[in-house]
C-alpha cells in the first residue's frame, strides 16, 4: 500500500532526527552549551514534519479507516495505543519547548536538565512508537484492509501531498542532513 510505504519512509527520517537529538543531548552532557537556535530548529522539524506532516496522515486518513473497517483489536490498538502515544509525545514536545524558553530567559541548570530530560523522553517514546507502527500497525493495515479502502487511503494521502506541495519536506530534510553532518552521524 502506497500510504504505509510513504509513512515508513517518513519514519526513517524521523528516526534519523531522533539520533540527532540524542547526539545533541550527549554533547551537552559532555560540556557543550545548549544551542537554543538548534533546539528551536529541531522543535520546528518535530512539529511540522513529524507531527503536522506525518502524524496528520495517520490521524486523519489511515487510523480512522482501520478503526472503521478492521476488527475490534485494531480499534483498541489505535484508540488506546497509537493515539494516546501521539498525545504523550506531544506533551514531551510542549515540555521541551517550555524548558527551552525558560532556559533562554534564565540559563539555569534546572532548565538545562529539563531540556535534556524532555528531549530524551521524546526520543525514547517516539522510537518505540515508530517501531510498533512499522512492525504491527502498518502490516495489519496492509494485510487486512479491503482493496477499495486501501485505494481510498492512498488517494487521500496523494491529495495531502499535492496540497503540501512537491518541495514541502525539502527544508526539513536539509536541516536533518546538516545536523547529521554536525554530529557525525552516518
Amino acid at each position: 500500500m502506497y500510504c504505509t510505504e510513504v509513512m515508513v519512509k517518513q519514519h526513517a527520517n524521523i528516526s534519523r532526527m531522533l539520533k540527532v537529538i540524542e547526539k545533541a543531548c550527549c554533547a551537552v552532557l559532555d560540556g557543550s552549551p545548549i544551542d537554543c537556535n538548534e533546539f528551536t530548529e529541531i522543535l520546528k522539524f518535530i512539529r511540522t514534519y513529524a507531527d503536522g506532516h506525518h502524524h496528520r496522515r495517520e490521524e486523519l486518513v489511515l487510523f480512522p479507516e482501520m478503526v472503521q473497517h478492521l476488527e475490534k483489536i485494531a480499534s483498541v490498538i489505535i484508540n488506546h495505543g497509537m493515539l494516546v502515544e501521539h498525545d504523550l509525545i506531544r506533551a514531551h514536545v510542549r515540555a521541551l519547548d517550555d524548558a527551552l524558553k525558560n532556559y533562554q530567559a534564565h540559563p539555569d541548570t534546572l532548565y538545562k536538565l529539563q531540556i535534556l530530560t524532555e528531549a530524551m523522553a521524546y526520543v525514547n517514546r517516539l522510537q518505540a512508537h515508530v517501531d510498533k507502527e512499522n512492525t504491527v500497525v502498518y502490516p495489519m493495515a496492509d494485510r487486512s484492509l479491503p482493496a477499495e479502502i486501501k485505494e481510498k487511503i492512498d488517494a487521500a494521502v496523494h491529495n495531502m501531498e499535492k496540497e503540501e506541495g512537491q518541495d514541502f519536506a525539502a527544508p526539513y530534510l536539509s536541516l536533518l542532513e546538516r545536523l547529521e553532518h554536525k554530529y557525525h552521524i552516518a
